[in-house]
């Protein structure tokens, strides 16, 4: 979750300071644990310049969260992939440990931001939603990477999510939500740490996963709680458009995308629903829709 509504530029530089930062876990490090069965949620990668040479990218990482929705097309935010350098290249990988993988590639291709994020990830194409940013009901920040399939398939072997029915959070209504089994899943940082040079969030770049629980539902969004003493975990910084699962007739149904919260990282997490008319409108070009 890129907290308070961090931009990808923003979230970008983030990713490169904890990476140096520490290797740990993604999520909150409490009530979280690794997810290497939820092989359809995967970590965007961006290549970037950012000096006087616009000609070729001086900069690699992970920036966001995201899940695949289709054999060729990741869900993500749209403030994820809006904001950027006029060379900037979307890449996504479903690597457990996507940050191990760009440290090996910087190793074995020092200097070549490209090659780095070609040997974690496939190179896709950008669709954000072209109403974003939208006004603080309904912001929009939405968006997908559509990929080659074939790519995909040869690098890596996953289901995609199943996305929710029209209105299919509403119908249930608070109390069905409430009673409803929530996981929160990315490769974000972990809740803020004090040390002696000021508030840090470190990890980050490790496919991880925890419980939420439900808090309330607005038109667009979804609050999730997620306080400690209650068995939650959370997301945090880099986290932003990946996914909220709920378990709905048995199902586990993707049913909304993380994108801000609390900047601590400590209490709620503000998702946007995928089963709304406008986000399904959104989607529809790009995948099948139950």
């Amino acid at each position: 979750m890129t907290a308070l509504r961090a931009t990808a530029v923003t979230a970008a530089a983030c990713a490169t300071v904890i990476a140096t930062a520490m290797n740990s876990s993604a999520i909150n490090s409490y009530n979280a644990t690794p997810a290497p069965e939820r092989t359809e949620v995967g970590a965007l990668v961006a290549t970037w310049d950012n000096d006087a040479d616009p000609a070729t990218p001086d900069r690699v990482d992970w920036v966001c969260s995201g899940t695949m929705i289709d054999t060729d097309t990741f869900l993500t935010a749209a403030h994820c992939t809006t904001d950027w350098p006029d060379n900037v290249r979307f890449y996504v990988s479903l690597d457990q440990d996507v940050q191990a993988g760009l440290d090996a590639a910087a190793k074995a291709h020092p200097g070549d931001p490209a090659a780095q994020a070609n040997a974690v990830a496939v190179q896709g194409t950008a669709h954000s939603h072209p109403d974003y940013p939208g006004p603080a009901a309904d912001t929009h920040d939405i968006s997908v990477i559509e990929l080659p399939a074939a790519k995909m398939k040869s690098r890596w072997s996953f289901a995609p999510a199943t996305l929710p029915t029209v209105n299919q959070l509403g119908a249930l209504g608070p109390r069905g939500l409430d009673a409803t089994d929530w996981l929160v899943a990315g490769y974000g940082t972990q809740e803020a740490a004090r040390g002696p040079g000021g508030q840090t969030h470190p990890g980050g770049g490790v496919r991880m996963k925890a419980p939420v629980s439900f808090d309330a539902l607005n038109d667009a969004w979804v609050r999730l709680a997620m306080t400690a003493p209650q068995g939650n975990g959370g997301a945090c910084y880099g986290d932003s458009g990946g996914p909220n699962f709920a378990t709905m007739s048995g199902k586990r149904v993707l049913a909304a995308t993380t994108i801000t919260g609390d900047g601590p990282c400590y209490a709620t997490n503000v998702v946007y629903r995928l089963d709304t008319p406008g986000a399904r409108a959104f989607l529809a070009p790009y995948a099948k829709l139950p």
